[in-house]
């Protein structure tokens, strides 16, 4: 629960405090989560997360599909769960990065753009500079929150500290 909680206030922080466009650890949260946390906490923690802060800083015609997109990411770490490793790990993050792009993005060709082959070429071209931010934080983000807790873990777990870091 202290895990769950911990990564909620970092990942509501981070999309309120001033950020590079799409340089957030909520992909790497999501992904994270859905390793670490009980399976109920790991599809909950993300789609609460981008909800309760999408209320905050605007919904738009698309939010649905962004939070699919976080749905599809918490179902990326659940692969990763079956045999965690750090090729998984960042395969995971990869994987995410442009799922979430993928989906995202098609909302907002739903939505902004004109519904023809020109207009879907036209809204993921002006997209890719977003991808880039998106899939540097992801990665970065993802290689902290997965190598620090193993870090942690293997610190800690001998310990009485683990049981309440690590449950």
């Amino acid at each position: 629960m202290m895990l769950a909680l911990g990564l909620l206030m970092v990942g509501v922080l981070a999309r309120f405090l001033p950020h590079a466009p799409n340089f957030t650890p909520v992909i790497a949260i999501a992904l994270f989560g859905s390793v670490y946390l009980k399976r109920s906490q790991a599809i909950l923690l993300p789609l609460i997360l981008m909800m309760v802060t999408d209320l905050f800083l605007g919904l738009y015609p698309s939010v649905m599909l962004t939070w699919a997109a976080i749905f599809c990411v918490s179902a990326i770490g659940l692969w990763v769960r079956q045999n965690k490793n750090v090729h998984r790990s960042l395969t995971g993050a990869l994987w995410s990065a442009i799922l979430f792009f993928i989906v995202s993005n098609f909302g907002c060709w739903l939505t902004d753009y004109p519904h023809t082959w020109a207009g879907f070429v036209s809204c993921y071209t002006l997209a890719v500079p977003f991808f880039r931010m998106t899939l540097v934080s992801t990665l970065l983000y993802a290689v902290l929150l997965f190598g620090g807790y193993e870090f942690l873990a293997q610190r800690v777990k001998a310990t009485k500290l683990a049981e309440v870091l690590l449950k």
